[in-house]
């Protein structure tokens, strides 16, 4: 019984596990990502890791797009919603597995349904956000911003992230820099 619950459960692990770098890389704060940069990478936790990517990956795009001063209020929120679902998420991660070993099959199913649920939930609201920086972004910018939307595998949770390193986007400006992830 143990091994067919083992067999179910790795694909949902592994959806799970994909999902859950993405969402956790946005847990922390500019200020927290700062001070965690500054220690060894050795001693950095996966949480720590991934949340200095998310932070990497908000000021490529922030400098890849040339965000103004006059657009800071719609990019900050933006940014804000990315840390604050990573925050969430990590938190739900973190107590489903800590639920793991008790849970059976049918609640493994629903706690992933339900973190499915949020993830859904999550990028509504990170959506809502990126349509009020798109809303004030100048002919240039949505040029940028739609070579970066455009180039880049949808199903690898990777919104913000640019592109493959050592591309660039076709209609986007040579000066633009792509992010790494």
């Amino acid at each position: 019984m143990k091994n067919v619950i083992r067999k179910a459960a790795v694909p949902v692990m592994l959806s799970l596990a994909m999902f859950a770098g993405a969402v956790m890389a946005q847990q922390t704060s500019p200020a927290s990502a700062a001070s965690s940069a500054a220690a060894p990478a050795a001693t950095k936790t996966h949480a720590q890791r991934r949340a200095d990517a998310v932070e990497q990956r908000i000021n490529d795009m922030h400098t890849q797009l040339k965000i103004t001063d006059a657009q800071s209020t719609q990019w900050d929120a933006y940014a804000q919603t990315m840390r604050d679902n990573a925050t969430k998420a990590s938190s739900a991660f973190r107590d489903r597995a800590s639920k793991m070993t008790s849970m059976n099959a049918d609640d493994v199913m629903k706690s992933y349904a339900a973190l499915a649920q949020m993830h859904a939930d999550d990028m509504q609201k990170l959506s809502s956000a990126w349509s009020a920086v798109y809303a004030v972004l100048s002919p240039e910018q949505k040029q940028t911003a739609d070579a970066l939307f455009h180039n880049r595998t949808m199903g690898s949770h990777s919104m913000g992230r640019g592109h493959k390193k050592g591309s660039k986007p076709a209609s986007a400006s040579s000066s633009a820099t792509t992010p790494s992830t």
